[in-house]
């Protein structure tokens, strides 16, 4: 018997749906892979960048100063793309965030880029 994981809505602090999960998977809107979360739920990109932390709301969140300690991750192998869903739940009540706090989803989303762009995509040479 096979299960199906359904996925789980990933929000902007506006209450937008910008990502879903499946996890450890992240995808786009599209279904397209852009990236995994860690067991401690740190969010990473397709290309093995830390992004920052996937918090209870659930959001994508980063400190507006980086931290580089965080190592280089090998991504897990590509998943298949998702299928579209044809409707989200209503976004839950967002707790504000302080200033030293980013929303990556709605103010960063290029570090979240799927495999074929980004500064760290292969090179076709």
């Amino acid at each position: 018997m096979t299960t199906t994981r359904r996925p789980v809505p990933i929000y902007t602090t506006v209450g937008d749906v910008e990502a879903f999960m499946i996890y450890p998977f992240l995808f786009n809107r599209l279904g397209e892979w852009i990236g995994f979360v860690t067991p401690e739920r740190d969010v990473y990109s397709v290309h093995g960048e830390y992004v920052g932390w996937l918090n209870s709301d659930p959001r994508i969140l980063r400190k507006r100063s980086y931290d580089y300690s965080k190592p280089r991750l090998t991504p897990p192998t590509a998943p298949q793309k998702m299928a579209a869903l044809g409707s989200t739940p209503l976004p839950p009540m967002m707790a504000e965030l302080s200033y030293d706090t980013i929303d990556v989803l709605q103010d960063e989303a290029d570090r979240l880029p799927t495999r074929d762009a980004g500064e760290y995509r292969p090179d076709l040479d």
